[in-house]
């Protein structure tokens, strides 16, 4: 990761007339993606009036709200007054055991980045199921993963050319960062592997699947594999595993 800072104070700036970016820090680090998270549940046990929806951010909460209802100033004040230091929420965080189909059909970019590194393809795939990775965010689009912890080894450039469509469910890598996405949608990034998991979606309760401070972990699995639990996705199944990391 990048050479993480942490602010000695919260940085609140306006986003438009109806949000507010509050800054922690900056860089990418655990902790401090931690103490965002711990800020928006501080936040959220405040149930302050007009505050609509909260956003997290690798170092930063975005707090959605409505200024006929509080001001920028007023909202500021309030949040100023959370000692993040004093107490911790327990909030309920979950390991998951996404399955993924490497190569082939379902992973365009696999063959080129492992020449990329001068290694095998089961070796990129060893590397890349080996790691457990943290949630730092869900943003871009629905259900896309943003995901740390992908091995130096394996840290590839993004695509020169983007592809103007990658399915839902597509496993990438950029730079020294790792994806799962929510959506079919255009992409950069490197397609190493498809997962019939669908992090988001509309027909099922709840909507988001994995979310920030969890962890996940990948496991190969083969094409009828794929086949077989995309079809029960498509019923609504989760068809991840999943334990709790707060015991």
């Amino acid at each position: 990761m990048n050479q993480a800072q942490t602010f000695t104070q919260a940085c609140f700036s306006p986003v438009g007339d109806c949000a507010m970016l509050i800054e922690l820090g900056a860089g990418i680090d655990p902790s401090l993606n931690e103490a965002v998270l711990e800020l928006e549940a501080q936040i959220l046990k405040l149930t302050i009036n007009g505050i609509e929806e909260t956003t997290p951010a690798y170092n930063a909460l975005l707090v959605h709200y409505n200024p006929d209802l509080i001001n920028f100033a007023a909202l500021q004040e309030a949040i100023s007054a959370i000692d993040l230091g004093a107490s911790v929420t327990e909030c309920e965080h979950y390991l998951w055991t996404i399955p993924v189909c490497y190569g082939g059909e379902f992973g365009a970019d696999l063959d080129y980045v492992a020449n990329y590194h001068h290694m095998s393809a089961a070796e990129l795939i060893q590397r890349h199921s080996a790691a457990r990775y943290r949630v730092y965010m869900i943003g871009f689009a629905p259900g896309f993963t943003y995901l740390g912890g992908l091995d130096p080894t394996i840290h590839t450039p993004r695509r020169e050319n983007p592809r103007l469509q990658t399915p839902a469910g597509s496993i990438s890598i950029g730079g020294m960062q790792a994806l799962i996405a929510g959506v079919a949608m255009p992409s950069g990034w490197q397609l190493l592997g498809q997962t019939p998991v669908a992090t988001f979606s509309t027909e099922r309760d709840p909507h988001f699947l994995i979310a920030p401070g969890d962890a996940v972990e990948f496991c190969a699995i083969s094409p009828s594999e794929f086949r077989d639990m995309k079809r029960a996705a498509d019923r609504g199944d989760w068809v991840a595993e999943r334990v709790s990391l707060n015991v």
